[in-house]
C-alpha cells in the first residue's frame, strides 16, 4: 500500500479541493440560513441582505453553544453505558503519524484517525450527539415559534419534525452501528467531520423547518398520507438493509441471515449477495434518498430551497459510494469484482 500522503490516495480533489471546501461549506451554510427567511427564498439567487458583524456575534449564543457541548460531553462520559468494540481499522488499530503531507488537505480530512483524551473519543462523540440532537431541538424550536406566530403548528411542520425525529431517534437507538461507518473507520477527525457534525448537520438539515416558518405551506390530509407512505417506504428500506448488514457482521449464523447467499473473500470475510444487499450495492443509501424526498415534499414545489438537502445528499452519497467502491476493491479484490457482477446497480435498481 502506498503512503497515506501519496497523490494516488488523495480524496476530495486533493489540497486544492480541500481548500475550496473549507471556504465553500461555511459560505453555503450561511447562504441557506439567510435565504430561507427571505421572501423570494431563491436557492440559486443572492441573499437579500448580508448581516452586520454585530449580528453574527452574541456572547449568550456562544455560552449556550458551549453549555450544550458540555452537557453532551458529560452525558457521553456517564459510567452507566454500554461499551462496544469497533471494527478493525485500516491501520490494524495502530495509529499512524506520517511526517509528509499538505497542511490544508490534512486540516480538512484530519491526520488523527481517532483523537482521544482517556476514554473521550472526539470523533465518536461528535458523530451522533451534539449535532444530531441539536438538529431535533432546532426543529422543535421552529415548530414552537410557528405556533406562536400562527396559533398552531402547520401539518407540514408536524410532518417534517416527525420524520426527522424518527431518523435521529433511529440513529441514537442503533448507536453501535456507527462504529462500522466510513466516518469512523476511514476518515480522520478534521474540519470535514468536525464542521459537518457540529454546524452543517443541525443548521442545514433543519432547512425544511426553517423554510416552513417563513413560507407556510397548506397541506391536505390526502397528500400528507402519501408523503407519510413515501417516508415509511424509505425508512423500511433504510432500516431493513442496515439491520441485515449489522446482524450478519455480528453473527453470520444468526437465523435471520444464515440462509443468505455470500461470496468468500481473501480476508476471511464474506460479502452478502442476496437479501437487501443483493438488490443494490447500497440499499441503505436508497432508503436515505427516499426519506430525503419525503422531508422536502411537505414544503411544496414552488421553491427549490427545501430540496437542497435532497440534492446535496444525492451528491454526497454518490461521492461516498465511489469512495467506498475503491476501498472495497482494494480490500477484497477479485471477490468485490464478482460481487459487482452479481449486483450491477449501485444505489437505484435499473437506474444507477
Amino acid at each position: 500500500m502506498a503512503p497515506q500522503g501519496s497523490q494516488a490516495e488523495l480524496e476530495f480533489g486533493g489540497p486544492l479541493g480541500a481548500a475550496a471546501l473549507l471556504l465553500l461549506l461555511p459560505a453555503t451554510m450561511f447562504h441557506l440560513l439567510l435565504v430561507a427567511r427571505s421572501g423570494p427564498a431563491r436557492l440559486l439567487g443572492p441573499p437579500p441582505y448580508l448581516p452586520e458583524l454585530e449580528e453574527l456575534w452574541s456572547p449568550w449564543a456562544l455560552l449556550l453553544c458551549l453549555t450544550w457541548l458540555g452537557l453532551q460531553a458529560a452525558l457521553y462520559l456517564l459510567p452507566a453505558r454500554k461499551v462496544a468494540e469497533g471494527q478493525e481499522l485500516k491501520d490494524k488499530s495502530r495509529l499512524r503519524y506520517p511526517i509528509n503531507g499538505n497542511p490544508i488537505y490534512d486540516f480538512f480530512l484530519g491526520r488523527e484517525l481517532n483523537p482521544r483524551i482517556c476514554s473521550f473519543d472526539f470523533k465518536y462523540f461528535c458523530e451522533l450527539r451534539p449535532g444530531l440532537i441539536g438538529w431535533v431541538l432546532i426543529n422543535l424550536a421552529l415548530l414552537m415559534q410557528e405556533a406562536e406566530l400562527r396559533g398552531s403548528p402547520s401539518l407540514a411542520m408536524w410532518l417534517v419534525n416527525g420524520f426527522q425525529l424518527l431518523y435521529v431517534g433511529d440513529a441514537l437507538w442503533h448507536e453501535e452501528a456507527v462504529l462500522t461507518t466510513m466516518d469512523i473507520i476511514h476518515d480522520g477527525f478534521g474540519f470535514m467531520l468536525a464542521f459537518g457534525d457540529l454546524a452543517w448537520v443541525p443548521f442545514t438539515y433543519s432547512l425544511q423547518a426553517q423554510f416552513l416558518l417563513y413560507h407556510p405551506e397548506p397541506l391536505g390530509l390526502p397528500l400528507a398520507s402519501v408523503i407519510c407512505l413515501i417516508n415509511a417506504v424509505g425508512y423500511y428500506i433504510f432500516r431493513g438493509a442496515n439491520s441485515q448488514k449489522n446482524t450478519f457482521r455480528k453473527n453470520p449464523s444468526d437465523p435471520r441471515v444464515a440462509d443468505l447467499e455470500t461470496i468468500s473473500t481473501a480476508t476471511g470475510r464474506r460479502l452478502l449477495v442476496s437479501g437487501w444487499w443483493g438488490m443494490v450495492r447500497h440499499p441503505n443509501y436508497l432508503g436515505d434518498l427516499i426519506m430525503a424526498l419525503a422531508w422536502s415534499l411537505p414544503c411544496g414545489v414552488s421553491h427549490l430551497l427545501p430540496y437542497f438537502y435532497l440534492l446535496y445528499f444525492t451528491a454526497l452519497l454518490v461521492h461516498r459510494e465511489a469512495r467506498d467502491e475503491q476501498q472495497c476493491l482494494q480490500k477484497y479484490g477479485l471477490a468485490w469484482r464478482a460481487y459487482c457482477r452479481r449486483v450491477p446497480y449501485r444505489i437505484v435498481p435499473y437506474i444507477y
